[in-house]
This record gives structure tokens, sequence and C-alpha cells, in this order.
């Protein structure tokens, strides 16, 4: 493993603590597929801040372009978050009969899911460096 991807999980899961633990307290009040996805966009805007700062700190494009791209990459990681997530508490959990706090479990591993796919699409296409 390379140091920037090293850095990159250490940023991501910075955000992902923040995307964890805000959906647990969002679940107070929302349903648990509104509260993922309301945490995502909290732990997203914590990673692409981290990712800048830290880990892709030469970038060739613009701002612009770095936002719509961490975006579109994280609009792809957040559908994999939800539909592994929902597999999880809504299929395979009852089917299994695992109960010990199946929410908790089934977001946690739905957000570790996308780790590697988010990794190279932030690479190449988010902050893409000057150096290729």
């Amino acid at each position: 493993m390379n140091k920037q991807f090293i850095l990159f999980v250490v940023a991501g899961g910075t955000a992902a603590c923040v995307n964890f633990f805000s959906r647990m307290v969002l679940s107070h009040w929302l349903v648990f597929s509104a509260a993922i996805v309301v945490a995502y966009v909290l732990g997203m805007i914590t990673a692409f801040v981290l990712n800048r700062l830290l880990v892709f700190k030469q970038v060739s494009h613009s701002m612009r372009h770095q936002v719509f791209w961490f975006t579109v990459v994280n609009l792809a990681a957040v559908l994999q978050t939800l539909a592994i997530s929902l597999l999880l508490v809504e299929w395979l959990f009852p089917r299994t009969g695992f109960g010990w706090h199946p929410e908790t479990v089934a977001h946690a591993i739905g957000v570790a899911v996308p780790v590697v796919t988010s990794f190279v699409g932030h690479k190449y296409l988010t902050f893409k460096s000057v150096a290729g």
C-alpha cells in the first residue's frame, strides 16, 4: 500500500465515523433509509475537505471540477452503501436470524464497501494530479 492510499483510508475512516455516528443520531428523527442518505452527505463533506487538504494536494483541475466529480463518485458510493445496508437489514439478517443491532451492523458494512472504488474514482477523476 502506498502512502496516498493509507492517507485516503484515514481521511475516509474519519468521514465514515461522521457518517456512521450521525446516522445513529438522525435515526431518532428520520426513517433508516433517509438517515443513511443525510448521514452520507455529512460524511461526504468531511471526506472532500480531508482528501483535498491531506491526500490529493496537487490537483490539475478547478475546484468546480473537483466538486462535480467528488459528487459523482460519491453518488455511486452512496448507492452502494444504501443497497448493501438495505439488503442486509431487510433481507439477509431477517433470514439468518441476525438480530444484534441489525441497522448499525448493516450500515457499518455498507459504509465499508465502496472504499476501493471511491479511491480509484477520486484519484483519477476528482483529484487528478498534475503529474497524472
